[in-house]
């Protein structure tokens, strides 16, 4: 193999010698030597926009960009000169002018890469004070709120929203003090091809995008003693709620965030690990019947993003896709029915809360396909896991020392399968341990599928189950997912197909706590870390195949009356259909 070609240079007086193709700011950091940047992502591809990482090249004449400039033979280049340190700083001053400047009120104060940049910088004072941009918040979507005064023209969103989503829905318009980042034609984000899985949140450096938020009903029906307030949390949650409170990325503290819903006040604590038992069961069993019918691939619904994704670009896959509600609005149904008959508790009188990873399930909850007959919401307010821990904080719990606790019976015994569903290729393991049994009429046997556990964005196998030798696609990020769907709209043949709009993910979802700033997402431990966290609860589990859930076949047996029976298909199955945004219907 030919030896890459080597470069040598210098950096602030020291001699370096770095790969062929390495930028100024890579270079540095081999030194040790962190270039502060803004627009930077290392996940996104280089923009070079902010100019907060000038540095100084001998014989340039002019500061040169570190994170997109790549370096040369003979390079002399200084990082930490006061000419330097002092433009950088003036730049930060600017945006800072052109800034709202509520950062004690901010849902950012404290995460917010601007104003650690400040700080860094020795930023004390306003020496540009003037004029600044003005636009209106733009609060139409369920999910994602765009708050433009905030932006700071980085452009990480409309880098993610294009290269790792595939939606393309953002895009810098206008010129000068009047550049703004929104939809085509300015129009509001409910109106646009917008997805609403809010990873443009988790990129954004500052608070320009936002989770719509859903705490305030939360703390009305806590306080209302007429309401019978109940809670379910989704998988990932247990294993990324701890890093708000200091624990390392991937410790599980689900008995302190049970804990901790019971202090806050809410009645029962549900698992929505038991809703994805549900659906891990009524998807297996669909998938039989598209095995001998068709039509296949079958693809699962479980991720909201990924569905409005299909209704938005691939409307022609829906008949593929499975009918089955997602866990979370499994759960909600069964809760306002099932549990509210055991409990003998008026529907109209439970009030349904959901802590979700996702920004997408706020817009779930909504669709009209998941409302009950009346237009009553089965989920009454969905928080994101940022909502949970900032509500936790408020309520004054110290959430480090909290005694473990257990979810509550009858919605609470979740098998590790249920676990699994917040790590992409986890629906995709857990489905094949119940189809195996099903399609051979034998115990499965083996439990653990690791060649469908998709940690670098795609992964594509087989699975032999009896006869059949499975063709399975497994995707996370929607420009990776349009690879398997364009091969599909292409003819070719697939048994199941996994879609997860999020990149991890559930564990990587737009309402996850923000990721460190400067960490690689993407193929990175950091963010399967979290999903490490729930194989880990999943293999500790004796209880690890859904249909061997005792809490699942008391429902089915008492209430339902067999998976895919009649009344199974009333409450826990859906229907999809194509959309088009307002503006081009």
């Amino acid at each position: 193999m030919a030896r890459e070609k080597k470069i040598s240079l210098t950096i602030d007086d020291t001699p370096i010698e770095v790969d062929a193709g390495t930028t100024i700011m890579e270079a540095a950091e081999t030194l040790g030597i962190r270039i502060p940047r803004l627009c930077y992502h290392p996940d996104l591809s280089l923009a070079g926009s902010c100019r907060v990482c000038i540095v100084d090249v001998k014989g340039m004449g002019y500061y040169m960009a570190a994170c997109s400039s790549q370096v040369w033979e003979g390079m002399e280049v200084q990082t930490n000169s006061p000419e330097i340190r002092r433009a950088r700083r003036d730049i930060v001053e600017l945006l800072l002018d052109n800034h709202n400047m509520d950062c004690q009120t901010c849902e950012r104060d404290g995460h917010c890469e601007l104003q650690n940049l400040a700080y860094a910088m020795g930023v004390r004072e306003r020496h540009f004070e003037g004029r600044r941009k003005r636009f209106p918040l733009e609060k139409s979507s369920r999910s994602v709120v765009r708050d433009s005064e905030k932006c700071v023209l980085c452009g990480r969103c409309v880098r993610v929203c294009a290269e790792i989503q595939g939606v393309y829905n953002l895009s810098q318009h206008g010129r000068g003090f009047e550049t703004v980042v929104g939809p085509a034609h300015m129009a509001n984000m409910d109106d646009s091809v917008c997805i609403q899985c809010g990873q443009c949140i988790n990129v954004c450096p500052t608070a320009a995008f936002l989770e719509q938020r859903g705490d305030r009903p939360v703390w009305d029906a806590l306080a209302d003693p007429k309401m019978h307030v109940v809670v379910q949390t989704a998988p990932s949650i247990r294993a990324a709620i701890g890093e708000g409170f200091g624990l390392a990325g991937g410790t599980a503290a689900t008995g302190q965030m049970v804990t901790a819903l019971r202090r806050l006040g809410f009645d029962r604590v549900f698992d929505t690990d038991l809703g994805a038992d549900m659906t891990i069961i009524e998807e297996s069993h669909e998938f039989l019947t598209r095995l001998k019918e068709g039509p296949l691939p079958m693809i699962t619904s479980c991720s909201p993003g990924w569905v409005n994704f299909m209704e938005k670009f691939y409307p022609e896959l829906i008949p593929h896709a499975s009918t089955c509600r997602s866990p979370m609005s499994m759960l909600s149904v069964l809760t306002k029915t099932y549990y509210a008959e055991q409990a003998g508790i008026d529907p109209k009188k439970i009030f349904m809360v959901a802590v979700m990873p996702c920004v997408a399930k706020k817009y779930e909850a909504r669709r009209p396909e998941h409302l009950m007959a009346d237009g009553t919401p089965y989920t009454d307010a969905v928080l994101t896991t940022r909502e949970l821990i900032w509500m936790i904080k408020c309520y004054g719990i110290d959430f480090l020392h909290l005694p473990p606790g257990e979810f509550d019976a009858p919605l609470g015994l979740a098998s590790g399968a249920g676990d699994i569903f917040g790590i992409t290729g986890g629906v995709m393991e857990a489905t094949l341990r119940a189809a195996s049994e099903l399609v051979t009429g034998k115990p499965a046997d083996r439990l653990d599928y690791t060649e469908v556990r998709a940690a670098k964005g795609l992964r594509e196998t087989y699975v032999a189950i009896g006869e059949h030798n499975i063709h399975i696609g497994v995707a996370n990020g929607l420009t990776n997912a349009k690879v398997l769907l364009d091969r599909v709209k292409a003819g070719e043949k697939f048994h199941v197909i996994e879609v997860m709009a999020c990149p991890g993910g559930c564990c990587g979802g737009g309402g996850q706590p923000y990721p460190p700033e400067g960490v690689k997402v993407l193929d990175n431990d950091w963010m399967f870390q979290r999903g490490n966290a729930l194989y880990a609860i999943d293999s500790g589990k004796k209880l690890r195949k859904s249909y061997e859930n005792p809490a699942v076949d008391e429902i089915y047996s008492s209430y339902l009356g067999g998976p895919g029976s009649e009344k199974a298909h009333e409450l826990l199955h859906t229907h999809y259909h194509a959309k088009l945004p307002r503006g081009i219907r």
